[in-house]
């Protein structure tokens, strides 16, 4: 799929089949966050893979919307640091790139805020200076994608405008 193709159709997607994502789809979804741009090359993300169904729970208990994500195949969590002034950013970025990559290989996502920041980390084991900034669901989609790529979009001219307001 084409860059374009795949940012314009990508949908967020809570419901996964079962089927284990393969290693090598793993390592590239990963990658795709890992070389995300950072303000002042800071590289403040760190990535946290989770596959087993205790941590998954554990981990889903921290995000006040999060129950559903232990039906993922695989949960990305990203870690933050403070260093620097631009980790939210960051960390969106990184997110984003794994989501659309995700996508290109024909797979689901949707991310997720952990509300609980100290559960996070006591969960995942993050040292003192790191906090989990998002988590990210990913799986085999088990429905079928909207056809419409503008779907729930507003107008363009809701959205853009020349020069000033």
């Amino acid at each position: 799929m084409d860059t374009y193709k795949t940012i314009v159709t990508k949908r967020d997607s809570r419901s996964f089949t079962e089927q284990a994502i393969p290693e090598e789809t793993v390592r590239r979804i990963v990658q795709a966050g890992r070389m995300a741009g950072s303000s002042k090359n800071v590289q403040p993300c760190r990535f946290v893979i989770i596959q087993d169904p205790e941590q998954k729970a554990a981990i889903a208990k921290c995000g006040d919307f999060a129950a559903w994500i232990p039906t993922a195949p695989l949960i990305v969590a990203v870690a933050l640091t403070d260093v620097g002034t631009r980790g939210e950013f960051d960390a969106g970025r990184a997110a984003q790139n794994m989501m659309i990559a995700a996508w290109s290989e024909d797979l689901g996502s949707c991310p997720i805020s952990m509300h609980h920041v100290e559960c996070a980390r006591d969960t995942l084991g993050l040292p003192e200076a790191w906090r989990v900034c998002i988590v990210v669901a990913f799986g085999y989609k088990s429905k079928p994608q909207q056809s419409i790529p503008q779907a729930a979009r507003l107008p363009w001219d809701e959205y853009v405008r020349r020069d000033r307001w």
